[in-house]
Protein backbone atom coordinates (compact mmCIF):
# COMPACT_ATOMS: atom_id res chain seq x y z
CA UNK A 1 0.00 0.00 0.00
CA UNK A 2 1.35 3.41 -0.92
CA UNK A 3 1.99 5.76 1.97
CA UNK A 4 -0.55 8.30 0.77
CA UNK A 5 -3.38 5.81 0.61
CA UNK A 6 -6.14 5.64 3.20
CA UNK A 7 -5.30 2.99 5.82
CA UNK A 8 -8.65 1.23 5.50
CA UNK A 9 -10.97 0.13 2.72
CA UNK A 10 -14.28 2.04 2.63
CA UNK A 11 -17.00 -0.52 3.29
CA UNK A 12 -19.69 -1.03 0.61
CA UNK A 13 -18.28 1.75 -1.53
CA UNK A 14 -18.94 -0.16 -4.78
CA UNK A 15 -22.74 -0.41 -4.32
CA UNK A 16 -22.81 3.21 -3.13
CA UNK A 17 -21.16 4.41 -6.32
CA UNK A 18 -23.20 2.02 -8.48
CA UNK A 19 -26.62 2.94 -7.07
CA UNK A 20 -25.99 6.67 -6.64
CA UNK A 21 -24.18 7.41 -9.90
CA UNK A 22 -23.50 10.02 -11.06
CA UNK A 23 -21.93 11.50 -7.94
CA UNK A 24 -21.39 14.99 -9.34
CA UNK A 25 -21.97 18.08 -7.23
CA UNK A 26 -21.18 18.83 -3.61
CA UNK A 27 -21.13 15.93 -1.15
CA UNK A 28 -20.61 15.75 2.59
CA UNK A 29 -18.85 12.85 4.28
CA UNK A 30 -20.09 13.20 7.84
CA UNK A 31 -17.83 10.50 9.30
CA UNK A 32 -14.59 11.28 7.50
CA UNK A 33 -12.33 8.88 9.42
CA UNK A 34 -9.41 7.89 7.20
CA UNK A 35 -10.99 9.58 4.18
CA UNK A 36 -11.81 6.50 2.13
CA UNK A 37 -15.34 7.54 1.15
CA UNK A 38 -14.31 11.14 0.42
CA UNK A 39 -11.53 9.96 -1.87
CA UNK A 40 -13.77 7.50 -3.68
CA UNK A 41 -16.44 10.18 -4.26
CA UNK A 42 -13.90 12.68 -5.57
CA UNK A 43 -12.28 10.10 -7.82
CA UNK A 44 -15.75 9.16 -9.14
CA UNK A 45 -16.55 12.74 -10.16
CA UNK A 46 -17.81 14.71 -7.16
CA UNK A 47 -17.07 18.42 -7.59
CA UNK A 48 -16.35 18.85 -3.89
CA UNK A 49 -16.49 16.80 -0.70
CA UNK A 50 -16.82 18.36 2.75
CA UNK A 51 -15.15 15.94 5.17
CA UNK A 52 -16.52 16.21 8.73
CA UNK A 53 -15.19 14.34 11.75
CA UNK A 54 -15.50 14.96 15.47
CA UNK A 55 -12.04 13.44 16.02
CA UNK A 56 -9.31 16.08 15.45
CA UNK A 57 -6.75 13.32 14.92
CA UNK A 58 -8.61 12.08 11.82
CA UNK A 59 -8.29 15.50 10.21
CA UNK A 60 -4.65 15.89 11.24
CA UNK A 61 -3.78 12.55 9.67
CA UNK A 62 -5.40 13.60 6.38
CA UNK A 63 -3.36 16.79 5.96
CA UNK A 64 -0.52 15.01 4.15
CA UNK A 65 -2.71 13.86 1.25
CA UNK A 66 -5.70 16.22 1.37
CA UNK A 67 -3.76 19.03 -0.34
CA UNK A 68 -3.54 16.96 -3.52
CA UNK A 69 -7.29 17.55 -4.01
CA UNK A 70 -7.02 21.30 -3.53
CA UNK A 71 -10.32 23.09 -2.99
CA UNK A 72 -12.26 19.95 -3.93
CA UNK A 73 -11.78 18.62 -0.39
CA UNK A 74 -12.69 20.75 2.63
CA UNK A 75 -12.07 19.39 6.13
CA UNK A 76 -14.21 20.41 9.09
CA UNK A 77 -13.98 19.32 12.72
CA UNK A 78 -17.51 18.76 13.98
CA UNK A 79 -20.23 16.27 14.76
CA UNK A 80 -22.35 15.00 11.88
CA UNK A 81 -25.36 15.69 14.12
CA UNK A 82 -24.98 19.31 12.92
CA UNK A 83 -23.92 18.45 9.37
CA UNK A 84 -26.36 20.95 7.85
CA UNK A 85 -24.30 23.79 9.35
CA UNK A 86 -21.10 22.80 7.54
CA UNK A 87 -22.18 23.64 3.97
CA UNK A 88 -22.92 26.99 2.36
CA UNK A 89 -25.94 25.67 0.48
CA UNK A 90 -27.97 22.54 -0.16
CA UNK A 91 -25.99 19.35 -0.79
CA UNK A 92 -26.12 16.88 -3.67
CA UNK A 93 -25.20 13.92 -1.49
CA UNK A 94 -24.30 12.75 2.01
CA UNK A 95 -22.53 9.59 3.12
CA UNK A 96 -22.25 8.35 6.72
CA UNK A 97 -20.17 5.38 7.89
CA UNK A 98 -21.32 4.70 11.44
CA UNK A 99 -18.55 2.25 12.32
CA UNK A 100 -15.63 3.03 14.62
CA UNK A 101 -12.62 4.06 12.57
CA UNK A 102 -9.94 1.39 12.29
CA UNK A 103 -7.29 3.95 13.21
CA UNK A 104 -9.13 4.64 16.47
CA UNK A 105 -9.23 0.93 17.28
CA UNK A 106 -5.58 0.54 16.39
CA UNK A 107 -4.44 3.19 18.89
CA UNK A 108 -4.38 1.71 22.37
CA UNK A 109 -4.30 5.16 23.96
CA UNK A 110 -7.78 5.93 22.59
CA UNK A 111 -9.29 3.19 24.76
CA UNK A 112 -11.72 1.71 22.23
CA UNK A 113 -10.25 -1.78 22.02
CA UNK A 114 -10.42 -4.63 24.52
CA UNK A 115 -7.60 -6.30 22.60
CA UNK A 116 -4.99 -3.70 23.56
CA UNK A 117 -4.23 -2.23 26.95
CA UNK A 118 -4.80 1.48 27.22
CA UNK A 119 -6.62 4.13 29.22
CA UNK A 120 -10.37 3.53 29.36
CA UNK A 121 -11.26 6.55 27.24
CA UNK A 122 -13.48 5.94 24.14
CA UNK A 123 -14.15 9.64 23.46
CA UNK A 124 -14.29 10.27 19.73
CA UNK A 125 -13.95 14.03 20.18
CA UNK A 126 -11.25 13.61 22.86
CA UNK A 127 -13.25 15.90 25.15
CA UNK A 128 -15.90 15.48 27.83
CA UNK A 129 -16.45 12.56 30.26
CA UNK A 130 -14.61 9.36 29.37
CA UNK A 131 -15.63 5.72 29.64
CA UNK A 132 -13.61 5.53 32.86
CA UNK A 133 -15.66 8.39 34.31
CA UNK A 134 -18.85 6.52 33.44
CA UNK A 135 -17.68 3.14 34.71
CA UNK A 136 -16.45 4.56 38.02
CA UNK A 137 -19.33 6.91 38.85
CA UNK A 138 -22.54 5.50 37.38
CA UNK A 139 -24.93 3.67 39.72
CA UNK A 140 -25.24 -0.08 39.21
CA UNK A 141 -28.72 0.25 37.68
CA UNK A 142 -27.55 2.81 35.13
CA UNK A 143 -24.56 0.70 34.10
CA UNK A 144 -26.83 -2.31 33.69
CA UNK A 145 -29.26 -0.33 31.56
CA UNK A 146 -26.43 0.94 29.34
CA UNK A 147 -25.06 -2.55 28.79
CA UNK A 148 -28.49 -3.99 28.08
CA UNK A 149 -30.01 -1.26 25.89
CA UNK A 150 -26.88 -0.15 24.03
CA UNK A 151 -25.04 -3.47 23.83
CA UNK A 152 -27.88 -6.00 24.01
CA UNK A 153 -25.86 -7.69 26.72
CA UNK A 154 -28.07 -10.23 28.50
CA UNK A 155 -25.67 -10.51 31.44
CA UNK A 156 -25.82 -6.75 32.01
CA UNK A 157 -26.78 -6.90 35.69
CA UNK A 158 -24.16 -9.51 36.51
CA UNK A 159 -21.48 -7.43 34.78
CA UNK A 160 -22.55 -4.16 36.41
CA UNK A 161 -22.38 -5.79 39.85
CA UNK A 162 -18.88 -7.06 39.07
CA UNK A 163 -17.79 -3.58 37.98
CA UNK A 164 -19.05 -2.07 41.22
CA UNK A 165 -17.23 -4.71 43.28
CA UNK A 166 -14.01 -4.04 41.38
CA UNK A 167 -14.19 -0.26 41.65
CA UNK A 168 -14.62 -0.39 45.44
CA UNK A 169 -11.07 -1.79 45.59
CA UNK A 170 -9.55 0.46 42.91
CA UNK A 171 -10.82 2.61 40.03
CA UNK A 172 -11.32 0.81 36.73
CA UNK A 173 -9.10 2.85 34.43
CA UNK A 174 -7.64 0.45 31.82
CA UNK A 175 -9.23 -1.34 28.88
CA UNK A 176 -7.82 -4.77 29.68
CA UNK A 177 -8.82 -4.33 33.31
CA UNK A 178 -12.45 -3.82 32.27
CA UNK A 179 -12.28 -6.59 29.66
CA UNK A 180 -11.15 -9.06 32.34
CA UNK A 181 -13.99 -8.02 34.66
CA UNK A 182 -16.54 -8.57 31.90
CA UNK A 183 -14.98 -11.86 30.77
CA UNK A 184 -15.11 -13.18 34.34
CA UNK A 185 -18.90 -12.89 34.23
CA UNK A 186 -19.42 -14.82 31.00
CA UNK A 187 -18.66 -18.30 29.65
CA UNK A 188 -15.39 -18.79 27.83
CA UNK A 189 -16.05 -18.13 24.11
CA UNK A 190 -15.99 -21.02 21.69
CA UNK A 191 -13.70 -20.89 18.64
CA UNK A 192 -14.98 -18.30 16.19
CA UNK A 193 -17.09 -16.46 18.76
CA UNK A 194 -16.47 -12.80 19.57
CA UNK A 195 -14.65 -11.66 22.70
CA UNK A 196 -16.91 -11.64 25.80
CA UNK A 197 -16.36 -7.89 26.23
CA UNK A 198 -17.52 -6.97 22.72
CA UNK A 199 -21.06 -5.97 23.65
CA UNK A 200 -20.06 -4.15 26.82
CA UNK A 201 -17.40 -2.08 25.06
CA UNK A 202 -19.88 -1.24 22.29
CA UNK A 203 -22.45 -0.12 24.86
CA UNK A 204 -20.04 2.10 26.76
CA UNK A 205 -18.73 3.67 23.55
CA UNK A 206 -22.29 4.48 22.44
CA UNK A 207 -23.10 6.01 25.84
CA UNK A 208 -19.89 8.06 26.08
CA UNK A 209 -20.38 9.54 22.61
CA UNK A 210 -24.22 9.79 22.77
CA UNK A 211 -24.19 7.97 19.44
CA UNK A 212 -27.88 7.13 19.08
CA UNK A 213 -29.12 10.65 19.70
CA UNK A 214 -26.35 12.00 17.45
CA UNK A 215 -27.46 9.54 14.76
CA UNK A 216 -31.07 10.76 14.85
CA UNK A 217 -29.91 14.37 14.87
CA UNK A 218 -27.65 13.59 11.92
CA UNK A 219 -30.50 12.02 9.98
CA UNK A 220 -32.66 15.08 10.66
CA UNK A 221 -29.76 17.33 9.61
CA UNK A 222 -29.31 15.34 6.39
CA UNK A 223 -32.99 15.86 5.63
CA UNK A 224 -32.52 19.61 6.03
CA UNK A 225 -29.24 19.72 4.11
CA UNK A 226 -30.10 17.73 0.95
CA UNK A 227 -31.59 19.36 -2.12
CA UNK A 228 -34.59 17.69 -3.78
CA UNK A 229 -33.11 14.67 -5.55
CA UNK A 230 -30.13 14.68 -3.18
CA UNK A 231 -28.65 11.29 -2.30
CA UNK A 232 -28.16 9.77 1.15
CA UNK A 233 -26.08 6.67 1.90
CA UNK A 234 -25.64 5.27 5.42
CA UNK A 235 -23.47 2.30 6.40
CA UNK A 236 -24.14 0.79 9.83
CA UNK A 237 -22.39 -2.03 11.65
CA UNK A 238 -24.75 -3.33 14.31
CA UNK A 239 -28.43 -4.06 14.54
CA UNK A 240 -29.34 -1.25 16.92
CA UNK A 241 -28.12 1.60 14.73
CA UNK A 242 -29.33 -0.11 11.54
CA UNK A 243 -32.79 -0.41 13.11
CA UNK A 244 -32.86 3.34 13.79
CA UNK A 245 -31.75 4.15 10.23
CA UNK A 246 -34.25 1.69 8.74
CA UNK A 247 -37.19 3.07 10.74
CA UNK A 248 -36.23 6.68 10.05
CA UNK A 249 -36.07 6.13 6.28
CA UNK A 250 -39.25 4.04 6.23
CA UNK A 251 -41.18 6.71 8.10
CA UNK A 252 -39.71 9.51 5.99
CA UNK A 253 -40.59 7.55 2.83
CA UNK A 254 -44.23 7.45 3.95
CA UNK A 255 -44.25 3.74 4.71
CA UNK A 256 -45.47 4.05 8.30
CA UNK A 257 -44.30 1.17 10.39
CA UNK A 258 -44.27 0.33 14.08
CA UNK A 259 -41.54 0.67 16.71
CA UNK A 260 -42.78 -2.75 17.89
CA UNK A 261 -45.54 -5.11 16.84
CA UNK A 262 -47.90 -3.91 19.58
CA UNK A 263 -47.58 -0.22 18.75
CA UNK A 264 -50.23 1.44 16.57
CA UNK A 265 -49.48 2.16 12.93
CA UNK A 266 -47.61 5.46 12.70
CA UNK A 267 -49.38 8.32 10.93
CA UNK A 268 -47.53 9.16 7.72
CA UNK A 269 -46.96 12.55 6.12
CA UNK A 270 -45.75 13.64 2.69
CA UNK A 271 -42.70 11.48 1.84
CA UNK A 272 -39.43 13.25 2.47
CA UNK A 273 -37.32 10.45 0.99
CA UNK A 274 -37.68 7.81 -1.70
CA UNK A 275 -35.98 4.53 -0.80
CA UNK A 276 -33.32 3.01 -3.02
CA UNK A 277 -33.58 -0.74 -2.39
CA UNK A 278 -36.16 -1.43 0.33
CA UNK A 279 -33.91 -4.00 1.96
CA UNK A 280 -30.48 -3.08 3.23
CA UNK A 281 -27.48 -4.07 1.10
CA UNK A 282 -24.77 -6.32 2.54
CA UNK A 283 -21.26 -6.98 1.26
CA UNK A 284 -20.88 -9.59 -1.46
CA UNK A 285 -18.40 -12.47 -1.38
CA UNK A 286 -15.72 -10.52 -3.24
CA UNK A 287 -15.79 -7.64 -0.77
CA UNK A 288 -15.81 -9.97 2.24
CA UNK A 289 -12.71 -11.70 0.88
CA UNK A 290 -10.93 -8.35 0.54
CA UNK A 291 -12.29 -6.68 3.67
CA UNK A 292 -13.53 -8.80 6.61
CA UNK A 293 -14.61 -5.58 8.36
CA UNK A 294 -17.58 -5.51 5.98
CA UNK A 295 -19.07 -8.70 7.44
CA UNK A 296 -21.63 -6.98 9.66
CA UNK A 297 -22.15 -3.85 7.53
CA UNK A 298 -25.53 -2.85 6.14
CA UNK A 299 -26.06 -0.10 3.57
CA UNK A 300 -29.28 1.91 3.24
CA UNK A 301 -29.83 4.63 0.64
CA UNK A 302 -32.53 7.15 -0.23
CA UNK A 303 -33.28 10.16 -2.42
CA UNK A 304 -34.57 13.42 -0.94
CA UNK A 305 -37.94 14.71 -2.09
CA UNK A 306 -39.12 18.32 -1.97
CA UNK A 307 -41.30 17.83 1.14
CA UNK A 308 -40.28 20.13 4.00
CA UNK A 309 -37.97 18.74 6.69
CA UNK A 310 -39.30 18.10 10.19
CA UNK A 311 -38.24 16.72 13.56
CA UNK A 312 -38.35 12.94 13.91
CA UNK A 313 -40.51 11.12 16.45
CA UNK A 314 -37.99 9.44 18.80
CA UNK A 315 -40.56 6.99 20.12
CA UNK A 316 -41.46 5.82 16.62
CA UNK A 317 -37.78 5.12 15.97
CA UNK A 318 -37.50 2.89 19.04
CA UNK A 319 -34.63 5.00 20.36
CA UNK A 320 -33.44 3.72 23.77
CA UNK A 321 -34.11 6.47 26.28
CA UNK A 322 -31.56 6.53 29.10
CA UNK A 323 -31.04 9.57 31.32
CA UNK A 324 -27.26 9.97 31.24
CA UNK A 325 -26.98 13.75 31.37
CA UNK A 326 -26.72 13.84 35.16
CA UNK A 327 -23.59 11.69 35.07
CA UNK A 328 -21.48 14.37 33.41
Amino acid sequence: MAQDQAPHIPVLIRPILAHLAPVAGIWLDGTFGAGGYARALLDAGADQVIGVDRDPLALDMARDWADSYGDKLRLVQGNFAQLDTHADGLLDGIVLDLGVSSMQLDQAERGFSFGKDGPLDMRMSQSGPSAADLVNTAPESVLADILYHYGEERASRRISRAILRARTDAPVTRTLQLAEIVASCLPRPKPGQSHPATRSFQALRIAVNTEFESLVQGLEAAERALRPGGKLAIVSFHSLEDRIVKRFLQLRAGQGGRANRYAPETHTEAPRFTLIEKRGISADADELAQNPRARSARLRMALRTDAPAAKADRAALGLPGLALENLE
